[in-house]
């Protein structure tokens, strides 16, 4: 279970982490800017290729560090950021700010998809399941508190 709460930490975090350290530096949009007939994004600026292949490497340095099959945590991080740009797309439809955080609609895709599709190979059974995505909901929550402070300064 701490293998896949860490795997949900990185996969999180590595992109976020990236901007920060590169800011517009190959920010490239995942969405490369399109937009649907509502005039919004797809899944707007804050989601790039930067952050999805850094997520990507990090996923597979986790898995390693684990004890995990790299190739595990490559599908668990893409799984990851795919709940995630999932949630940016609902946002964008209901016109919900890009950057604004929304407590279950920000953690739970992200977490659950990869969680439930992975669960065997990460040994999980369902209660654990819901527990890791439990306590990376509150973790992620405390975090927002601490990236919106680093971003003001």
């Amino acid at each position: 279970m701490a293998c896949a709460l860490l795997l949900l930490i990185v996969g999180n975090s590595m992109p976020w982490l990236l901007g920060r350290l590169l800011g517009e530096h190959l920010r490239l949009p995942l969405d490369f800017g399109f937009t649907l007939r509502d005039g919004r994004a797809l899944f707007g600026a804050h989601k790039t290729w930067r952050g999805l292949l850094g997520g990507l490497f990090g996923g597979a340095l986790t898995a390693e560090l684990c004890g995990l099959r790299w190739q595990l945590g490559l599908e668990f991080a893409a799984l990851t950021l795919a709940g995630d740009a999932l949630s940016s797309t609902l946002k964008r439809r209901l016109a919900i700010r890009p950057g604004r955080e929304v407590p279950g609609l920000d953690q739970l895709p992200e977490a659950l998809l990869p969680l439930a599709l992975l669960r065997t190979g990460l040994g999980l059974d369902w209660p654990q399941v819901a527990a890791t995505a439990a306590i990376f909901f509150v973790l992620d929550l405390a975090a927002a508190g601490f990236r919106r402070e680093v971003v003001r300064t």
